[in-house]
């Protein structure tokens, strides 16, 4: 998986703010700081969307970058981007039986398979969407 870093901004009076120093003109707000990472995330798919997707820079790049916002008290995120290959591969995992059961209940209650239960479980947590 690939990380794009983006530089999070924060006045007094205003919402966090965040762009990215890869995607010039990708910007994201949120009010919440939990809210950072999921907004970034939608603004960099959008942004990415009818684009070809540059290569990310390191970190070390991007702290060089952002230095001067870096002083004045912003800070940097790692926001995954994760692509949608259209291939499903089959794979074997091993569960406690509880588990299983509670997976199979939400998946029920939710009108989806195991499968897709799982998968958008594992989208949410690596996207930081609690």
């Amino acid at each position: 998986m690939k990380y794009f870093y983006a530089v999070v901004h924060k006045d007094a009076d205003s919402a966090y703010g965040v762009n990215f120093p890869d995607l010039p003109g990708c910007h994201s707000a949120a009010d919440d700081l939990d809210d950072v990472l999921p907004n970034a995330i939608e603004a960099m798919d959008l942004w990415l969307e009818d684009q070809a997707e540059p290569d990310a820079s390191s970190v070390a790049t991007v702290r060089e970058a952002a230095a001067a916002d870096l002083a004045d008290g912003a800070f940097l995120i790692a926001v995954p981007r994760m692509t949608v290959s259209g291939k499903v591969t089959r794979v074997n995992l091993s569960l406690d039986m509880g588990t299983l059961a509670a997976i199979d209940a939400a998946a029920t209650a939710r009108k989806l398979t195991r499968s897709a239960f799982l998968a958008e479980a594992a989208r949410n947590e690596i996207q930081g969407r609690h």
